[in-house]
């Protein structure tokens, strides 16, 4: 069903046309140095854009939304931000406190200043590249934030289409709480640091990822707090440092620090791994890599999971015994 929506070109959010696009959908369509955006009827008094008509584009949700006219297909009743078209000099800055989806609809857009996509939201947030669509996210070479997509709340990367993200400051991806890749194909081309950075837990359950020309890690999941809840059913609120892959291509080449980083277990439980998968490190100490259904259990290890047989030279060690797991420092 569509409704009527006014499109915003200034920063007095007068009305100067109306339009027939979705409900609860924001459309932003780039072009060199401007940006039209136009918002649906149904929820223009949740939605301010204080950026005019710059391709700097600065939107804030309200912090009363919490969600309107719900539907089968969007049971939250969430906003859609549908991100097209192209600029050089241009950025989505989104502020809010409610769940939101930012659809790519065959977006390239260089942000020489910053991230190309800030998302200061806690909650949860959907990018997903839609199908047919090939869209370019890059940043800027400075330190001033920490990913040229930069998710404050829990991250899911989602569709048929094709994202390809240069990270030219920090890393190419980050998100603040977990990062979880569902069929999209998503191909990390360049990161100063990290191709893809995320704390509480990261999951690929299915798509195509290629990471490569990184400083550092490949990929990189850290704990967000200090102790971990190790895995929880479905992941609820579950921060444990994990990594898993279930099924999908990753692969992994041409980086500065190791394939995988975890703070917590490394899981492969499907799916293909095109990189070494003994170049990997449990940063944390205390874990065990698992592969498929089985674990490493009683004995000594490295920390990349390598059994060793027994404490020898100087160095830490991970020890599985009487089913505790605990870290050896060896001098």
């Amino acid at each position: 069903m569509k409704k009527t929506a006014y499109l915003l070109a200034a920063l007095m959010g007068i009305a100067l046309q109306s339009l027939a696009i979705d409900k609860n959908t924001v459309e932003i369509v780039y072009s060199g140095t401007t940006a039209t955006v136009t918002i649906a009827s149904n929820i223009s008094s949740y939605v301010s854009v204080s950026s005019g008509t710059s391709s700097h584009v600065v939107i804030t949700q309200s912090e009363s939304f919490a969600g309107v006219d719900k539907t089968t297909d969007n049971e939250d009743g969430e906003i859609y931000y549908v991100l097209s078209g192209s600029s050089s000099d241009g950025e989505f800055n989104l502020t809010g406190s409610f769940k939101c989806e930012v659809d790519l609809n065959g977006l390239t857009l260089t942000n020489p200043s910053g991230p190309a996509l800030n998302i200061q939201n806690g909650k949860r947030i959907t990018i997903s590249a839609k199908s047919g669509t090939t869209n370019t996210l890059t940043d800027a070479a400075n330190e001033d934030y920490n990913g040229c997509i930069h998710v404050k709340g829990h991250t899911k990367m989602k569709g048929k289409g094709t994202l390809n993200v240069i990270g030219n400051s920090k890393h190419a991806i980050y998100s603040k709480e977990y990062l979880e890749i569902k069929n999209i194909t998503l191909n990390i081309t360049a990161a100063k640091k990290d191709g893809i950075h995320c704390k509480e837990y990261f999951l690929m359950e299915s798509g195509t990822v290629s990471i490569s020309g990184v400083g550092d890690d490949g990929i990189q999941c850290e704990l967000e707090g200090t102790t971990s809840t190790g895995k929880t059913a479905d992941h609820e609120e579950e921060d444990s440092g994990n990594f898993y892959m279930e099924k999908g291509t990753l692969t992994i080449s041409n980086y500065g620090g190791k394939a995988i980083k975890a703070d917590g277990t490394i899981t492969y439980s499907g799916g293909k791994q095109n990189f070494d998968t003994s170049d990997t490190m449990i940063s944390a100490g205390l874990a065990s890599i698992q592969i498929g259904n089985s674990s490493k259990s009683s004995g000594v290890y490295d920390l990349s999971g390598h059994s060793v047989g027994s404490v020898k030279a100087k160095g830490v060690y991970i020890v599985n015994k009487e089913g505790r797991t605990y870290k050896v420092i060896a001098k």
